[in-house]
């Protein structure tokens, strides 16, 4: 391991742009996109700003961990779908869900009453068609000046990812699941 010292001059300008909401987009084949999403939720909450929860493809009577801990702490979190494809017994009534929890995702953002809404799992729904993108950028185009949106799952499109202000790319080098591992209580829910 190379061995650094540590810097002790600022090498960047402090940035003197207005402060404003940001569309923020958690990407990649690697795990940590809905966990960076929930980590900035709380982040926001904690410093006593508005935020709300979408998750696009958990249903609405989930329990993991996320809906528990919100839930103690005030934060709605809201489940819009019916799982994932594979585990759907009507890929069309699947769609109707996710057409309807971006209805009311959206009414959110244009209402402008919230700091951070958080749009988690809108990558699959996108992906397959039950969204059109042209509703998503331009609701992120026309949003209220104040409104953070965070956006996760893989394969952004690109559309989306020239839009947004901020795009992590979360890599997979490594997961337990590879290794015969299965989905953990506290770790996957």
């Amino acid at each position: 391991m190379h061995i650094e010292t540590p810097p002790v001059l600022r090498d960047t300008p402090k940035p003197q742009g207005e402060r404003r909401g940001l569309v923020m987009v958690h990407t990649g084949h690697g795990k940590g996109k809905s966990t960076a999403a929930f980590g900035l939720a709380l982040r926001a909450h904690g410093r006593g700003k508005k935020v709300k929860v979408y998750q696009f493809m958990k249903v609405p009577t989930a329990r993991f961990g996320e809906h528990r801990l919100f839930e103690q702490l005030g934060i709605p979190i809201e489940g819009l779908g019916d799982g994932f494809s594979w585990k759907s017994r009507d890929l069309d009534h699947s769609a109707e869900l996710a057409q309807a929890g971006w209805a009311k995702a959206e009414a959110t953002i244009r209402a402008g009453e919230h700091f951070m809404v958080v749009l988690d799992e809108i990558m699959y729904p996108l992906r397959y068609g039950w969204i059109t993108l042209d509703a998503v950028l331009t609701c992120l185009r026309e949003r209220p000046a104040t409104v953070t949106v965070v956006l996760t799952g893989r394969n952004a499109p690109a559309e989306l990812v020239e839009l947004a202000d901020t795009v992590t790319e979360m890599t997979l080098i490594k997961h337990h699941f590879n290794a015969g591992v299965p989905a953990q209580r506290g770790i996957e829910d």
